[in-house]
């Protein structure tokens, strides 16, 4: 009977852990609790998250060093604290150790090839070089492009334990038919996702920059229909000036021209896939990312036009929504394309 601790279970576990850590971190943002704990590995010199606005006070009033962006006057409830610091838990009191144990568990089993090794190790670096950008980010007051990077590291990380968790599964001799790697991909669908895949990670990059940059969400304006979206600032497209300030448009050309990419490869798919059985795993994978990747324009769209005069702001649950589904394209393409790859490892 095989046993429930083996390295794949494991590394399922880690999966859908890692993809708990990335929520977390974006519900941190969205609630303006990125320096809720200013210090680190500790959080107001403590290790918990129960800390009054006198405690803040007098710690700041010890580390003036530490006073962030918003003034030393600045106070941060316990609930803002709170998800600092569980994020922080989850990623580096229980995500970082199973990572390790996994690495460890892996050798122990001692049946497998020098793929799930190297992938193993590969997690192992990965979880140490983000555990290293998030003290980054902090250090530097969530400046948007290390918030981007901490993002950027963390979906490497997962895409890695995707790898992982594949490599176990064909160590095992399991099928991976039903999951829609039975077939295979040929070379030129198998180069097409891999494109695909980077133009959504520069796409994720992109929202992510806009989003950590202050006053960018107003790029194009807050007067709703059309002149906010689909236009920005009443016009289709405007000169570049201004990167920082004029993000939003230009992260607008990156989903544009993504989506127009990724509608062309799912139209030729399905046409191929009606005379070629081996097209019909990329015509699956290529539409769900299609699906996935416009019902989140949707949803940008709707955070875009959500503004709000009274209360001066956006309806930013939406902006955590547009978040994960744009790291799940992300993921979706990328393990489409490592799944492509399943008939060359069992040939090789």
């Amino acid at each position: 009977m095989p046993t429930l601790i083996s390295s794949r279970n494991v590394t399922g576990t880690l999966i859908g852990l890692t993809i708990i850590v990335i929520a977390v971190g974006g519900v941190i943002r969205i609630y303006d609790a990125g320096e809720s704990c200013p210090d680190w590995p500790t959080c107001f010199g403590t290790w918990g998250f129960d800390v009054s606005e006198a405690e803040q006070e007098a710690w700041y009033e010890e580390n003036p060093n530490e006073i962030d962006s918003r003034g030393s006057g600045h106070r941060y409830s316990t609930f803002q604290i709170f998800t600092e610091w569980f994020h922080r838990i989850l990623a580096g009191a229980v995500l970082g150790p199973l990572v390790l144990f996994n690495w460890w568990l892996v050798r122990k089993e001692d049946c497998h090839g020098s793929e799930p090794l190297m992938a193993s190790t590969i997690s192992v670096i990965l979880i140490l070089w983000q555990g290293a950008v998030g003290w980054l980010t902090v250090k530097l007051d969530n400046e948007n492009w290390s918030v981007a990077l901490h993002l950027g590291s963390a979906l490497a990380f997962t895409l890695c334990l995707i790898w992982l968790w594949l490599a176990l599964s064909r160590s095992n001799g399991d099928d991976l038919s039903w999951r829609g790697f039975g077939f295979g991909f040929s070379d030129k669908w198998r180069t097409t996702i891999g494109w695909l895949a980077v133009g959504a990670f520069v796409s994720l990059f992109s929202g992510t920059f806009v989003s950590t940059t202050p006053g960018a969400n107003l790029g194009c304006g807050v007067s709703g229909f059309p002149e906010s979206w689909p236009l920005c600032g009443g016009v289709i497209a405007d000169s570049v000036e201004d990167v920082i300030l004029q993000s939003q448009m230009i992260h607008r050309w990156f989903v544009a021209a993504i989506g127009a990419l990724l509608i062309a490869a799912s139209y030729v798919s399905w046409n191929e896939s009606q005379d070629s059985e081996s097209s019909i795993c990329a015509r699956n994978w290529i539409w769900l990312a299609t699906i996935a990747f416009i019902s989140n324009s949707l949803i940008g769209a709707t955070y875009i036009l959500s503004w709000d005069i009274e209360e001066n702001g956006f309806t930013e649950f939406l902006s955590l929504i547009h978040l994960i589904l744009a790291s799940l394209v992300f993921l979706v393409l990328s393990t489409a394309w490592l799944g492509s790859k399943t008939k060359m490892w069992e040939e090789a």
